[in-house]
């Protein structure tokens, strides 16, 4: 779709201010577009190259063979066009900034709105499926009960390992640690771990 910025004839017009930058085939034309508007505008084929066989009769661009790319370059008549539409051109550089400004309003302001629809819908679910699972009260008691005994175990876990820690170094500092410990300490352990699943049943 071609933008409100390029009303009728200003699109051949910016076409002709682009190839007096530099010779161009039309895919580059149609790149050098984009860019301009940002991403937010991208021409198809059966736009541009309507408008650069009208510049070519009108004697004002001529194309040439490039191996399979043809390419579009401004005649010295192209040229005396653009200078005499100058302000118009200016005209149109100034609608195409304030039109990349318009759309990148509406595709953030999309964006936001799509953000905003997805944490309703996410928050929705959410509750949803609370409700849903929502245990009795005696399981949830019962839970309840199992989270505090779970972080009383993590806090007794690390004041043991906190504290054995200390005494090794303490230990170190005064003389050597022997290498037998080490696997004692590894036996010991896998012990204690085992009287603890044991008492809980598995």
């Amino acid at each position: 779709m071609t933008p409100p910025v390029f009303s009728h004839g200003s699109l051949r017009l910016y076409l002709l201010s682009l190839l007096a930058e530099q010779p161009r085939h039309g895919y580059e034309l149609i790149q050098a577009l984009s860019d301009r508007f940002g991403g937010t505008y991208s021409p198809s084929a059966g736009t541009i190259y309507p408008r650069l066989s009208k510049l070519e009769e009108e004697g004002l661009v001529t194309k040439s063979t490039d191996g399979r790319k043809t390419v579009y370059e401004i005649t010295d008549a192209g040229r005396a066009e653009l200078a005499a539409r100058q302000d118009e051109l200016n005209a149109i550089e100034n609608d195409m900034t304030d039109s990349v400004r318009r759309l990148a309003d509406e595709v953030r302001s999309g964006v936001n709105a799509a953000m905003k629809s997805l944490r309703a819908d996410l928050a929705s679910s959410a509750r949803q499926a609370k409700a849903d699972s929502a245990p009795s009260e005696g399981a949830q008691n019962l839970h309840t009960e199992s989270n505090m005994a779970l972080r009383e175990a993590d806090m007794v876990l690390n004041e043991f390992r906190q504290q054995l820690r200390t005494d090794l170094r303490t230990q170190a500092s005064r003389s050597r640690i022997p290498a037998e410990l080490v696997p004692k300490l590894r036996a010991d352990l896998a012990g204690v771990r085992a009287d603890i699943l044991q008492a809980l049943g598995r």
